[in-house]
Formats: structure tokens, sequence, C-alpha cells
């Protein structure tokens, strides 16, 4: 066993330990099965079975998983709802087998699915919201606090989630990030209160610096700036992100970018900058300039892979999709000028507890939410350009290869696979916008919730029917 820790920025690290299997890195991260010691399967392990307390995965132990009731929680099924780029069928099909019980999935779109947790929350059991939708559920009390103390890896969740800090400063507040909605003052779950707390809303589980994907072969020179989506070679050729809380802050970027607007703060504007960014954004609409908006990341790869679209705005996984393809794509590194403007828009998603959960299917939910952390999971949404709060877990299911490239932004010695197998990029090739921590340093502003919220979707919708 070999052990590495990665210094990643003057207070925070991420370390890991990694064991060697003859090859480069660890075991296959689907590879769940693989005998980790003398007659000791990671499944076995993870189910808790008395086997566990032997066991290691990876050259480090991975129990801790409690066993609850055995038989009892075979025919426990868990309902875990939310959008299709965080609620994974494959995720859930590996809690399943690991677990010993039923995760089902359900993915709908960005607005369906806060629809859903609010007007039909005994139809959820586990809702995988993003940090601006806490600040929707949580005062409606359809939620129940988490506590962080049965949560074996929370001490480990990077700072930017449990303290709101980068290298002992404050991440950026424009929009709301992680922290900003992390914890509840008591079980009850329905008051966001600033400051640590053992009690949270939600555990983050995906995110990512998001920002354009374009196609390099078709648009010919490289793209660093937001404006480019707003650029008048691409007439015809652009689309943006039909979800008014994040696609309003796309355009406020772009619109910022070209040096239209100076906003005071992007994730919560006033009316008038309200009214100046989507009067801008019916403008460009009615001279041409989209070729469409999307809602569905499935949406948004046809459109760049038919080149129907040539630069649109674009999540990480719609990338990963595109290259699988065989068709180049880029997503654009738009870091930080010194006048402020440019940057990523921030994000991420998180599990919940719906407030009727209780007895064993409850024990079974926390479970989850700890298998969640163990690493399986962290390394499957790393092939598709995600990040796991608990990265040294996930590290454990990665191949050295696949870590260098992913989080420390390292050329690839190896063919890079996505989740499924499909060659995404070729050994040499360095991660678009470079290492987790050149991303998360020239984070802009995050996904939001503005307190003109109900205005800013009236106008949106202006916008959609111009």
């Amino acid at each position: 066993m070999r052990s590495r820790t990665v210094a990643l920025n003057s207070g925070w690290e991420i370390g890991a330990m990694r064991a060697t299997t003859g090859k480069q890195g660890g075991r296959p991260a689907v590879d769940t099965d693989a005998t980790d010691g003398p007659g000791i399967t990671r499944r076995r392990l993870l189910q808790g079975t008395a086997a566990a307390a032997a066991g290691v995965a990876g050259g480090t132990a991975i129990g801790g998983f409690p066993t609850i009731w055995a038989q009892d929680i075979k025919d426990i099924t868990l309902r875990h709802i939310g959008v299709s780029y965080s609620v994974v069928q494959a995720i859930g099909d590996q809690a399943s087998k690991d677990l010993g019980f039923k995760v089902a999935m359900q993915n709908l779109d960005t607005s369906t699915a806060l629809t859903r947790f609010i007007t039909q929350p005994q139809s959820v059991d586990i809702p995988d919201l993003e940090a601006w939708q806490v600040k929707v559920c949580a005062p409606r009390g359809i939620l129940q606090a988490i506590d962080s103390k049965k949560i074996k890896e929370f001490d480990n969740f990077l700072p930017i989630f449990t303290k709101g800090e980068y290298g002992g400063k404050k991440v950026s507040r424009q929009g709301i990030s992680a922290y900003e909605v992390m914890y509840v003052s008591d079980p009850s779950a329905t008051k966001i209160v600033d400051g640590v707390h053992e009690y949270v809303s939600f555990l983050p589980q995906v995110y990512n610096a998001d920002s354009i994907g374009y196609r390099p072969d078709l648009v010919g020179h490289p793209v660093t700036q937001w404006k480019e989506l707003l650029s008048p070679a691409f007439k015809g050729k652009a689309a943006i992100l039909d979800v008014p809380n994040i696609g309003i802050m796309d355009a406020a970027l772009a619109l910022e970018s070209r040096g239209d607007l100076r906003y005071k703060n992007k994730g919560n504007m006033t009316r008038a900058e309200i009214d100046k960014t989507i009067d801008a954004l019916i403008a460009l609409k009615k001279q041409g300039q989209f070729r469409a908006t999307w809602t569905t990341f499935e949406q948004s790869v046809e459109l760049m892979a038919s080149g129907e679209v040539e630069i649109e705005s674009m999540w990480s996984p719609a990338v990963t999709a595109v290259l699988a393809k065989s068709i180049p794509c880029v997503y654009a590194p738009v870091n930080q000028r010194p006048d402020g403007t440019e940057g990523y828009r921030g994000w991420c998603n998180g599990l919940g507890l719906m407030k009727h959960l209780k007895g064993k299917k409850l024990g079974a939910a926390y479970e989850y939410l700890n298998w969640y952390y163990s690493g399986w999971q962290g390394a499957f949404v790393a092939r598709h350009g995600y990040y796991s709060p608990v990265p040294k877990t996930a590290e454990k299911f990665m191949t050295a290869n696949e870590y260098d490239y992913w989080y420390l932004g390292k050329p690839a010695k190896e063919n890079i696979k996505d989740p499924y197998g499909a060659v995404i990029a070729k050994p040499g090739s360095v991660r678009d916008g470079g290492s987790f921590i050149e991303r998360f340093s020239n984070i802009s502003c995050w996904n939001t919730v503005m307190n003109e919220n109900q205005y800013m979707i009236q106008r949106w919708n202006e916008f959609k029917s111009a």
C-alpha cells in the first residue's frame, strides 16, 4: 500500500490512501464483488456482514455500516428523486446491490422535481436538492434534519461546504452556496441558520463549476469568455439553459463579460437588473441569436452532437456524453479576470430526508446516505467530470491516472473513460479548466433563488414567449 496526501491549498487538503493491484491505481470501480481479503468482498463489507470487521477496500478500511435488521430491510424501497445528471440509475443499482434493499431512481426536470417535493412530499423519500432548492423546501417543513453525527465521513467533507471557506477565505456569496443553506438549529429543519451546527438540511453529494460547451471543430478558436455565447458569429448557432434560476445566471455572466452590465450580486438581482437582463435576452432572441433553449442535459447533448448548435450553456456530463460519441467538445475555461468579470457558475446537489421517514425506513435512509460517501458513487461521478465532497474516499475507487486527470489536472497517462467505459480523452490530454483548485478558485457565483424570484420567473417567461 502506498500513501499520498495531495496539498491543494493552505488549509485544504485532499488526502488519500490508495492500494496497488499490479496496475497503476486501484481496482475498477465496478468490481463490487472483488476479493479484498480472505473470503471477503466489497459487497459483503458494505452490507455490514460479520466478515466486515476484518475487511478492507482499496487498502483502507471501509467498514462502519451498522447491521440493520438484515431480513426486515430487504423489502424496503427508497425513492430517490431528482434531475438526471444527479440521480443516475447505475448508482441506484450499485447501492441496492451493496446495501440489500432497493433504491429506486426517478428523473424529473428541475422545475418538476421541485414541484414534486413540495406538492407530493409523501411520494419522495430522498429528495435530490440543489442548494437553492433547500431554501425553498426547508421553510415548508417537508424535510427532516439530518444528524451529522450519524454520517461517518461528515468531518471529512471539504470546508467549502461545512465552513463556507476556501483556504481560509470565504467562497463567493453571489448566489446560494451549499454552506449558506447547510445548517439548521434543531431537528425540525424549518429554519436555516448561520454558523456550524450538528443538524443539517441536506448533504452535498455532487457538484461542479459550470461554463460553456462548444464544438472546437466548428467554432474554430478557443473560447475563454462568457460573452462568446452572445457573439454575432454564432447567430442561430447558440443555445441557453431554460431553467430560470440557472439560465438567468448564465445570461448575467455573458452580459457582464460583454460589458453591458455590472451586477452588485448576480445571484440576487434587483428588479431593475432583472429587467435589463431579460430585455437584453429578448432583443437577442428577436435577432435570431438562439437556435434553442434546453431543460435537460440530454437535450443539450443532442443539440451539440448534431451540430445544430456550436456553443451553449452546458453541464459537464453533457460534454462527456458528446465526447463519448467521438465528437469533439470543449468545456470553456472561464477563469476570473482582474476586473472581476468571468468565472465559473458553481452549483451543488445534495441528499435530503423527507419528513415522513421514520423507523426502519429512516434507518435504511441513513445507511444509504453513508454508502454515498464511501467512495463508489464519488468515483462514478468523477468520470462524468463531477466532484465528491469527500475526495479521499472517491480516490480509493479510481486509478491513479483517473484521479490525477480529474482532480489534479495532470495530463492523462492512459485513456480516460466515462462511467460506462467509453474513451473520452487520450493520453496527454488535460482536463478542460485544469485542476479542482484552479476551477474552484474561479467561482464567480452560484445557482440561486432571488428575493425577486417570482418577478424574475415572470420576466423569464416573457423571454421564452417573445
